[in-house]
């Protein structure tokens, strides 16, 4: 099998080459101006990859929404992926998945005071925001890493520490959706999904590996999960270190990875049974039979575990027993910075935003910052105080 694979491999190598012209050319006509990247008076901030498949967009954007919210006005923009609805739409308490696509609808759930809107179009969508709030500080753009006509203060690409970009080849041969030079945009690379106990070496090699220019800076980040909660029930919530040692655990997910949850599962219980689905997957009555089905043939104790993306869509599900209803647990994930990297990066962001914001206090707090700095003779960045909720 592994042969045929790779023979297959060959095979697509030459589609990946004229691929990979046709991206090129794109890239040449945004960098040559004749196709226009818009820059706005307002900051700025983009997260996004050069692959197919998750890096762990949404919890690194929830992570600046987190780090922003209490200091700046804060907006999402996404593209809506698998929406129903069209064109520039921002969320309300009424607004459902099927309207503005799972992952803003977890993200207007989680941070209700947070505007959060969907538009294709992001130079559209981030001129309605700033027209529909003057007093907007920042737009933090979702998935927007190669949507070159917005040109973001700051681009931040994720590359999965499972699947580098610097070993991956191009579609349909590999997952790239562009040449390795793409990552020569982003301001800041995050390798995502890191193991939590990673060697200095294996550290070294990726940091060498990516060889980045002097102008970007590279963090590293892994995940960390908070406690689950029902997704029917009103059971009170609980950790996955309540777990019972005999307990089954079903792990159900419709996301582009999910071999980092499976193995972050994996201490946990010796009983993990996977049912995996394709990223932003529309549960249809067959899959909801195949879970109801697999869950009834699993020993008791027994439990499901999805995430928070999933959760958004199962929630709305028709035809699901009882008895799978009430062990349907939602799992929260947060990221984690390593290597003490989280003040480095918080500065950095923190300071554009204040530097670069139409708000007159936020500009002013900067300023005071500064003259405080000056006052006690330190350099700049100083440590910047924030609540990170």
């Amino acid at each position: 099998m592994e042969g045929d694979f790779i023979k297959i491999n060959e095979w697509l190598k030459p589609l990946s080459w004229f691929y990979g012209m046709g991206v090129q050319f794109r890239n040449f006509l945004f960098d040559a101006g004749i196709l226009k990247s818009h820059s706005f008076d307002i900051p700025v901030i983009a997260v996004g990859n050069i692959t197919v498949g998750g890096t762990g967009k949404t919890p690194h954007v929830e992570y600046l929404v987190r780090l922003l919210k209490d200091m700046a006005k804060v907006a999402v923009l996404s593209r809506g992926y698998k929406r129903k609805s069209h064109g520039f739409l921002i969320a309300d308490e009424q607004t459902g998945a099927h309207d503005i696509g799972d992952e803003p609808f977890q993200m207007k759930k989680k941070y209700p005071d947070v505007t959060i809107a969907v538009d294709k179009n992001r130079r559209r969508g981030i001129e309605q925001l700033a027209s529909a709030d003057p007093e907007l500080d920042v737009v933090l753009l979702d998935d927007a890493f190669q949507h070159r006509y917005v040109k973001p203060g700051i681009n931040i690409l994720l590359v999965d520490y499972h699947r580098l970009i610097i070993y991956d080849k191009l579609l349909p041969a590999g997952r790239l959706r562009e040449p390795l030079s793409g990552k020569n945009r982003a301001d800041i690379v995050i390798v995502t999904k890191c193991p939590s106990e990673m060697k200095p070496m294996e550290y070294r090699v990726i940091t060498k590996a990516m060889a980045l220019f002097a102008y970007q800076r590279l963090f590293f980040t892994t995940l960390a999960y908070e406690q689950m909660y029902p997704i029917f029930g009103e059971q009170a919530p609980r950790d996955l270190t309540d777990l019972q040692a005999d307990e089954h655990v079903l792990l159900l997910t419709g996301i582009a990875s999910p071999r980092q949850l499976e193995e972050d599962l994996a201490p946990y219980t010796q009983n993990l049974q996977s049912l995996s689905f394709p990223d932003h997957h529309d549960f249809s009555a067959k899959d909801v039979q195949l879970l109801n089905d697999t869950f009834a043939a699993m020993p008791s104790p027994k439990c499901i575990i999805t995430t928070e993306k999933d959760a958004a869509r199962i929630v709305g599900l028709e035809g699901l027993t009882d008895e799978v209803r009430e062990a349907l647990w939602s799992l929260p994930v947060r990221i984690q910075f390593m290597l003490d990297q989280e003040q480095k990066f918080n500065e950095k962001i923190i300071g554009y935003v204040r530097k670069n914001s139409r708000n007159g206090i936020l500009a002013k707090a900067e300023d005071d910052d500064k003259s405080k700095d000056s006052d006690r003779a330190g350099d700049w960045p100083r440590t910047i105080s924030f609540r990170n909720n």
